[in-house]
């Protein structure tokens, strides 16, 4: 919280930093999220600022801006959100310029820092098989969660995805399903064969449900309405801890597994990446290192000369003459 007392020798500080919220608050192209997240590190930096006597934008040079990402640094403060609030920081600093509000601070010469790749948390197949293969009292309801799930693993679909599709999106007699990704943009997927017949199994089932026979979302409710992306998650949640596998899968997990499994057995890079809809390799990367670890761990095993032998801490090695 800032100290009321240093208020006054910051208030044209804190001034510029009100319209600069009022900017963003009006700025559609930004995410909520990222709004709401910019709104946090600009108020944490305003409190620096109030705290550093620094009284206005004209006073904060590169070499403060530097020290206050040096403090949230110190405090703990992980790579990643240290990157954002550069983001943050870079987004302000081109709004002052573009106000003619005189700030020296270079928002081109606030690098982030490099954000260490989280590498997914993909399900084994035998996971899968569990989830989806296992018998289940019959259900409606379950035999469309079957399909769902057996469709976002076939096909690598984020659950955004999987919601947003029509009846007119696929198309079971070549095995293909128009997808609408992110940026609204559509690419065409593969969809498997065990995909198709649960498909094939959900339709007439669908019919029951809708109240409106004009729907035209592939997956409905109860209700007859397109299923939410929460909808989702929960019903994969709640099958996933009935058929105890021990741990509760999210839906982007199927898909880090579509990739992971794809790409050991084909090692098409490109290929991946055109069916998860990445923009750039780069992103479809991150599994290359978890068929790298699999690989490893197979040659340590494996290699005569790999396996790494157990000696006691303080023995020496022998030295012959």
């Amino acid at each position: 919280m800032t100290n009321m007392a240093l208020l006054p020798a910051c208030a044209e500080f804190s001034a510029a930093m009100a319209q600069a919220r009022g900017a963003l608050l009006q700025n559609a192209r930004l995410a909520p999220k990222t709004r709401s997240a910019y709104l946090i590190d600009w108020q944490q930096l305003e409190d620096f600022a109030c705290a550093q006597s620094i009284p206005s934008p004209a006073t904060l040079d590169d070499i403060r801006l530097r020290g206050y990402l040096a403090h949230c640094r110190e405090t703990g403060l992980s790579n990643r959100s240290i990157a954002r609030k550069s983001s943050a920081l870079r987004w302000l600093l081109r709004y002052w310029r573009s106000e003619f509000i005189p700030c020296p601070a270079n928002p081109e010469a606030l690098k982030s820092p490099k954000a260490s790749k989280k590498l997914p948390n993909a399900p084994a197949i035998e996971t899968l098989n569990q989830l989806l293969d296992q018998p289940l009292a019959e259900s409606l309801l379950l035999h469309r969660d079957r399909c769902m799930f057996e469709l976002l693993y076939s096909s690598g679909l984020r659950v955004a995805e999987l919601v947003s599709l029509n009846l007119s999106d696929i198309n079971l007699a070549e095995g293909i399903a128009r997808v609408t990704g992110k940026r609204n943009k559509t690419r065409l997927v593969p969809v498997g064969s065990q995909a198709i017949s649960r498909i094939e199994a959900w339709l007439p089932l669908r019919r029951s449900l809708l109240c409106d026979a004009s729907e035209p979302a592939l997956f409905v409710n109860r209700l007859g309405a397109r299923l939410t992306t929460r909808s989702v998650q929960y019903r994969l949640a709640r099958l996933s801890q009935h058929t105890a596998l021990g741990q509760s899968l999210h839906p982007h997990q199927l898909r880090h597994s579509f990739a992971t499994h794809v790409l050991e057995s084909s090692g098409d890079l490109r290929a991946v990446q055109e069916m998860l809809g990445h923009e750039s390799l780069a992103t479809t990367q991150i599994y290359t290192h978890l068929d790298f670890q699999r690989l490893a761990a197979v040659y340590e095993t494996a290699h005569p000369r790999a396996q790494r032998q157990k000696t006691a801490p303080d023995a020496e090695p022998a030295i012959k003459n």
